[in-house]
């Protein structure tokens, strides 16, 4: 018992000798929002300077053709970089649906690195810093 004893004293001893992990650079927790109807949820990623927005819609009216080249979930994600023209809709096999997000209430502004987003009760506005992005609804999916 003695030897078990001293081992878990010397394993602890070390623990404390070991320097400590430094801040994370991921996100430690979701950045977004999510509309008030709860049918659209954003989130905002910034990893090693590469910062995007992603939005998901829950429900959309039509299904757009899938794409040959998709193999995964298609229509109902979209995303852009803080610059630059390069909104899209993705081909994806996750989701950035999040109920913990908090809710943009109708005629809110959200803002973060560059991107702005709106919400009203048509839907959902989102752009980054020079003025691309796109408009979602569940009726609708437009891309500026």
């Amino acid at each position: 018992m003695a030897s078990i004893r001293s081992l878990t004293i010397c394993i602890s001893a070390m623990a404390a000798c070991l320097p400590s992990a430094g801040p994370a650079r991921a996100q430690d927790r979701a950045v977004g929002l999510q509309t008030p109807s709860g049918n659209i949820h954003c989130q905002y990623f910034d990893y090693d300077k590469q910062i995007s927005l992603r939005c998901d819609i829950g429900q959309i009216a039509t299904q757009p053709p899938r794409p040959a080249d998709c193999e995964l979930e298609w229509g109902s994600a979209f995303e852009m970089s803080a610059r630059g023209n390069n909104a899209q809709r993705i081909c994806h096999g996750d989701t950035v649906m999040d109920k913990s997000l908090p809710v943009l209430s109708y005629g809110g502004i959200w803002q973060r690195g560059g991107f702005t987003c709106t919400s009203d009760q048509t839907g959902l506005t989102c752009f980054n810093a020079d003025r691309h992005g796109f408009s979602l609804s569940r009726a609708k999916q437009d891309i500026f």
